[in-house]
Protein backbone atom coordinates (compact mmCIF):
# COMPACT_ATOMS: atom_id res chain seq x y z
CA UNK A 1 0.00 0.00 0.00
CA UNK A 2 2.92 2.17 0.94
CA UNK A 3 4.09 1.82 -2.97
CA UNK A 4 0.72 3.86 -3.89
CA UNK A 5 1.50 6.67 -2.10
CA UNK A 6 4.41 8.41 -4.24
CA UNK A 7 2.09 8.01 -7.31
CA UNK A 8 -0.95 9.35 -5.49
CA UNK A 9 0.75 12.50 -4.52
CA UNK A 10 1.81 12.69 -8.07
CA UNK A 11 -1.98 12.50 -9.39
CA UNK A 12 -2.95 15.21 -7.06
CA UNK A 13 -0.43 17.60 -7.96
CA UNK A 14 -1.58 16.60 -11.54
CA UNK A 15 -5.25 17.47 -10.96
CA UNK A 16 -3.97 20.53 -9.15
CA UNK A 17 -1.68 21.99 -11.51
CA UNK A 18 -4.60 22.04 -14.31
CA UNK A 19 -6.43 24.66 -12.19
CA UNK A 20 -3.64 26.38 -10.68
CA UNK A 21 -4.27 29.41 -12.99
CA UNK A 22 -7.65 29.95 -11.51
CA UNK A 23 -6.13 30.81 -8.46
CA UNK A 24 -4.05 33.74 -9.87
CA UNK A 25 -4.95 37.58 -9.69
CA UNK A 26 -7.00 38.17 -12.91
CA UNK A 27 -4.61 41.14 -13.66
CA UNK A 28 -1.45 38.58 -13.86
CA UNK A 29 -3.69 36.25 -15.94
CA UNK A 30 -4.25 39.08 -18.27
CA UNK A 31 -1.23 40.38 -18.69
CA UNK A 32 1.74 39.18 -21.46
CA UNK A 33 3.78 37.00 -19.19
CA UNK A 34 2.96 33.01 -18.81
CA UNK A 35 3.41 31.36 -15.50
CA UNK A 36 3.31 27.68 -16.26
CA UNK A 37 2.77 25.38 -13.52
CA UNK A 38 5.42 22.36 -13.51
CA UNK A 39 4.58 20.66 -9.69
CA UNK A 40 4.95 17.17 -11.07
CA UNK A 41 8.67 17.96 -12.44
CA UNK A 42 9.88 19.55 -9.05
CA UNK A 43 8.39 16.53 -7.35
CA UNK A 44 10.14 14.38 -9.79
CA UNK A 45 13.38 16.45 -9.05
CA UNK A 46 12.45 15.93 -5.20
CA UNK A 47 12.27 11.69 -6.66
CA UNK A 48 15.54 11.87 -8.24
CA UNK A 49 17.65 13.27 -5.19
CA UNK A 50 16.06 11.59 -2.29
CA UNK A 51 14.18 8.90 -3.17
CA UNK A 52 15.97 7.52 -5.73
CA UNK A 53 18.89 5.37 -5.11
CA UNK A 54 22.09 5.38 -8.20
CA UNK A 55 20.78 1.94 -9.48
CA UNK A 56 16.85 3.26 -9.23
CA UNK A 57 15.20 5.26 -11.84
CA UNK A 58 11.75 5.93 -10.52
CA UNK A 59 12.02 9.55 -11.00
CA UNK A 60 12.52 8.17 -14.80
CA UNK A 61 9.33 5.91 -14.70
CA UNK A 62 7.38 8.81 -12.93
CA UNK A 63 8.07 11.23 -15.47
CA UNK A 64 6.96 9.06 -18.98
CA UNK A 65 3.91 8.07 -16.79
CA UNK A 66 2.50 11.28 -15.58
CA UNK A 67 3.97 12.96 -18.72
CA UNK A 68 1.66 11.07 -20.74
CA UNK A 69 -1.06 11.86 -18.39
CA UNK A 70 -0.32 15.28 -18.67
CA UNK A 71 -0.36 15.13 -22.66
CA UNK A 72 -3.84 13.30 -22.25
CA UNK A 73 -5.01 15.70 -19.89
CA UNK A 74 -4.11 18.89 -21.22
CA UNK A 75 -2.42 19.38 -24.38
CA UNK A 76 -3.08 18.59 -28.01
CA UNK A 77 -0.21 16.48 -28.83
CA UNK A 78 0.78 13.35 -27.31
CA UNK A 79 3.97 12.19 -26.39
CA UNK A 80 5.49 16.24 -25.66
CA UNK A 81 5.25 16.37 -22.00
CA UNK A 82 5.93 12.47 -21.55
CA UNK A 83 9.55 12.91 -23.35
CA UNK A 84 10.65 16.43 -21.93
CA UNK A 85 9.51 14.70 -17.90
CA UNK A 86 11.40 11.13 -19.09
CA UNK A 87 14.95 12.86 -20.42
CA UNK A 88 14.45 15.58 -18.12
CA UNK A 89 14.34 14.04 -15.26
CA UNK A 90 16.88 11.33 -16.60
CA UNK A 91 19.40 14.23 -16.60
CA UNK A 92 18.43 15.45 -13.36
CA UNK A 93 19.18 12.16 -12.14
CA UNK A 94 22.45 11.68 -13.15
CA UNK A 95 24.11 14.72 -12.63
CA UNK A 96 22.18 14.29 -8.77
CA UNK A 97 25.52 11.61 -8.64
CA UNK A 98 27.82 14.27 -8.50
CA UNK A 99 25.82 16.46 -5.64
CA UNK A 100 25.13 15.68 -2.44
CA UNK A 101 21.51 16.30 -0.99
CA UNK A 102 20.84 19.09 0.46
CA UNK A 103 18.65 22.44 0.38
CA UNK A 104 20.69 24.17 -1.76
CA UNK A 105 20.87 21.53 -4.35
CA UNK A 106 17.50 20.32 -4.61
CA UNK A 107 16.57 23.97 -5.64
CA UNK A 108 19.32 24.52 -7.84
CA UNK A 109 18.18 21.01 -9.73
CA UNK A 110 14.70 22.17 -9.63
CA UNK A 111 15.12 25.15 -11.16
CA UNK A 112 17.71 23.63 -13.41
CA UNK A 113 15.45 20.91 -14.35
CA UNK A 114 12.37 23.50 -14.90
CA UNK A 115 14.27 25.18 -17.52
CA UNK A 116 15.39 22.99 -18.96
CA UNK A 117 12.07 20.42 -19.22
CA UNK A 118 10.02 24.07 -20.43
CA UNK A 119 13.02 25.13 -22.81
CA UNK A 120 12.13 21.36 -24.46
CA UNK A 121 8.42 22.05 -24.23
CA UNK A 122 9.24 24.85 -26.00
CA UNK A 123 11.15 24.08 -28.62
CA UNK A 124 9.35 20.88 -29.69
CA UNK A 125 6.21 22.65 -29.86
CA UNK A 126 7.85 25.43 -31.72
CA UNK A 127 9.00 22.64 -34.24
CA UNK A 128 5.58 20.81 -34.25
CA UNK A 129 3.06 23.83 -34.55
CA UNK A 130 5.69 26.42 -36.07
CA UNK A 131 5.51 29.48 -33.11
CA UNK A 132 6.31 32.59 -34.12
CA UNK A 133 7.99 33.44 -30.96
CA UNK A 134 11.89 34.49 -31.00
CA UNK A 135 14.18 32.51 -27.65
CA UNK A 136 14.68 35.82 -26.28
CA UNK A 137 10.32 36.72 -25.97
CA UNK A 138 9.83 33.48 -24.58
CA UNK A 139 12.28 33.79 -21.87
CA UNK A 140 11.46 37.02 -20.64
CA UNK A 141 7.50 36.45 -21.41
CA UNK A 142 7.64 32.62 -20.11
CA UNK A 143 10.16 31.27 -18.84
CA UNK A 144 11.17 33.60 -16.30
CA UNK A 145 8.15 34.14 -14.98
CA UNK A 146 7.76 30.37 -14.66
CA UNK A 147 11.15 29.65 -12.99
CA UNK A 148 9.91 32.29 -10.67
CA UNK A 149 6.95 30.42 -9.96
CA UNK A 150 8.30 27.34 -9.79
CA UNK A 151 10.63 28.50 -7.31
CA UNK A 152 8.18 29.08 -4.56
CA UNK A 153 6.61 25.74 -5.35
CA UNK A 154 9.80 24.40 -4.76
CA UNK A 155 10.50 26.51 -1.43
CA UNK A 156 6.84 25.55 -0.15
CA UNK A 157 7.51 21.87 -0.87
CA UNK A 158 10.60 21.57 0.23
CA UNK A 159 10.17 21.33 4.28
CA UNK A 160 7.32 18.63 3.67
CA UNK A 161 8.57 16.40 0.82
CA UNK A 162 12.13 15.44 0.98
CA UNK A 163 11.96 14.18 4.68
CA UNK A 164 8.97 11.54 3.38
CA UNK A 165 10.78 10.29 0.20
CA UNK A 166 13.95 10.05 2.38
CA UNK A 167 12.05 7.37 4.76
CA UNK A 168 9.99 5.88 2.07
CA UNK A 169 13.40 5.07 -0.30
CA UNK A 170 14.94 3.69 2.75
CA UNK A 171 12.01 1.37 3.68
CA UNK A 172 10.67 0.31 0.39
CA UNK A 173 14.14 0.22 -1.48
CA UNK A 174 16.38 -1.42 1.00
CA UNK A 175 16.69 -4.24 -0.78
CA UNK A 176 18.07 -2.60 -3.94
CA UNK A 177 20.54 -0.43 -2.50
CA UNK A 178 23.12 -3.11 -1.62
CA UNK A 179 23.08 -3.35 -6.02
Amino acid sequence: MKRLLLPAILLVFLILEGTATDFLPKEWLLSDYYMIPHWVFVILVYIAIFYDFDSTYYCVFYGIIFGFLFDLLYTDILGVYMFTYGIAAYIIHGVKKLLHANMFVAILMSIVGVALADALIFFLYSSVQGFVMTWKTYALMSLIPTLLANLVFTLVLYPFLPPLLYKWSEEQLASQKAV
